[in-house]
């Protein structure tokens, strides 16, 4: 099987060649864990997520392995934890907690390493010692920064050009600089903040440098994937190649790059002045008189679009992918699946296409193809069943309408099949007649109480 990906650093759709086929890498950004995630979060774990089964499908379970980070020092979390009067470990250990309930919630399976950043705070001294004495980096007034003109291919990632990038260094401009796009590797910190001992006295990390000292630890010099956000290509990513290049000229970091797009709610940018930011947790639980949306139809529609265009979250689109899962969920119900259709698995195949596997899920007929294909997925997993159960047997509305419509064929009189089927229609089920029966199921709007004095 071939994979194609369009790798960010060449602009080019590639064909994906492992460094080693019995062990295919990725590394993937994570959260920083200060808050609830709220749902543009969730599109880089559910796109890398579906890129990780498909791996594991390709090379084996056993073949791969997917590392994405927590960032529990920062400054974010510095700040909640004053404003709270907790301490800054409560709050990192409940948020990541939140992360990944929420993320499971949503089928995510968990990476095969989570790392903290907390925990490699001496592999990222040991690598800013490096750079240092390599003349990459140089300390200053308790800071240490990388000097970014001794870089030759800083900016080849996102394309910037110089002046783009001296105007996005200026927000962080200080006198200790010698260069304003120079980022820092290591901070001072005072007594009331987070702080480790250090050759430049006692300080913390830079955000950057997490992600380059992590992966060389768990992954080495040269892996093979590394995901995110395209909000993260500049500057987090492009420093961390700057640094991991440097300190490890002999290994080429990571071999492919992918960047999901944002995402947006019903056409416009998510922000909290419009009234459109929410979790997760929110979307799941329901929020403003709004109900709680199952996770697989979360997930559903999140993957109803390629990951490299923006991702528009609607009503419509909501309703049409529970429609769709209770279909489906009802087709395959008691099925062991089988192996998925080459159809769907080409799609993946093809830089992650699952707008155009979900599109062939709706031609398979063959209900334990069909269940492993939407596996492949991440769907109709048991993990994230039971959403589409109701409680309620409409099995007796059913056969009344049947012998309704069975008695009107023959007095060509519909009246009463006409306000039966109406009446359920208001109750918010949804009703299927043919020649061979009715079949009928509650909507997204079901109402139970409305169905009293239809038999």
């Amino acid at each position: 099987m071939t994979i194609k990906l369009t790798n960010s650093k060449t602009r080019k759709k590639e064909i994906f060649e492992p460094i080693d086929p019995k062990n295919v890498r990725m590394y993937v950004c994570g959260p920083t864990v200060y808050d609830r995630a709220h749902i543009g979060n969730a599109r880089p774990v559910i796109v890398f997520d579906v890129l990780y089964r498909l791996l594991r499908h390709v090379y084996g379970a056993d073949h791969v392995t997917y590392v994405r980070n927590f960032t529990d020092v920062d400054d974010k979390i510095n700040a909640r934890a004053a404003e709270s009067g907790r301490s800054i470990r409560e709050i990192t250990d409940e948020t990541t907690g939140w992360y990944l309930d929420d993320m499971r919630a949503v089928g995510a399976m968990d990476p095969d390493q989570m790392p903290r950043a907390t925990e490699f705070i001496g592999a990222m001294i040991t690598m800013i010692e490096g750079l240092i004495e390599s003349g990459h980096a140089y300390a200053a007034e308790g800071h240490v920064l990388f000097s970014v003109e001794s870089y030759k291919d800083y900016g080849k990632l996102s394309g910037r050009s110089i002046d783009d990038m001296i105007a996005g260094a200026r927000v962080e401009v200080a006198p200790y600089k010698r260069n304003p796009m120079d980022f820092v590797l290591w901070k001072p910190s005072s007594d009331d903040l987070p702080g480790w001992d250090s050759p430049w006295g006692r300080g913390r990390p830079g955000w950057h440098i997490e992600c380059s000292a992590m992966s060389y630890e768990l992954l080495g010099e040269t892996f093979d994937i590394h995901g995110g956000g395209n909000d993260l290509m500049f500057p987090h990513h492009e420093n961390e190649i700057a640094q991991s290049c440097c300190a490890h000229p002999q290994g080429g970091f990571a071999k492919v790059w992918l960047h999901n797009e944002m995402l947006q709610v019903e056409g416009k940018k998510m922000s909290k002045s419009l009234g459109n930011f929410f979790t997760v947790r929110d979307l799941l639980d329901g929020h403003d008189g709004m109900p709680g949306v199952p996770g697989e139809v979360i997930r559903f529609v999140f993957l109803s679009t390629h990951y490299r265009k923006p991702m528009d979250w609607t009503a419509d689109k909501e309703e049409q992918a529970k429609a769709t899962l209770k279909k489906w969920r009802k087709m395959t119900h008691g099925v062991a699946a089988s192996e998925p259709a080459p159809e769907v698995v080409t799609a993946l195949a093809d830089d992650l296409n699952t707008a155009g596997a979900i599109s062939v899920l709706h031609g398979i007929d063959d209900p334990a193809v069909l269940l492993a294909s939407a596996n492949l997925l991440g769907l109709l997993t048991p993990e994230l069943g039971g959403w589409e159960e109701t409680g309620v047997d409409l099995t007796a509305y059913a056969d009344h309408l049947f012998i309704l419509r069975q008695s009107a064929m023959e007095t060509k009189d519909f009246s009463a099949v006409d306000a039966m089927k109406t009446a359920l229609l208001e109750a918010g089920v949804e009703v299927r007649m043919s020649k061979t029966g009715v079949e009928l199921e509650p909507g997204p709007n079901f109402d139970a109480a409305k169905l009293e004095g239809l038999l």
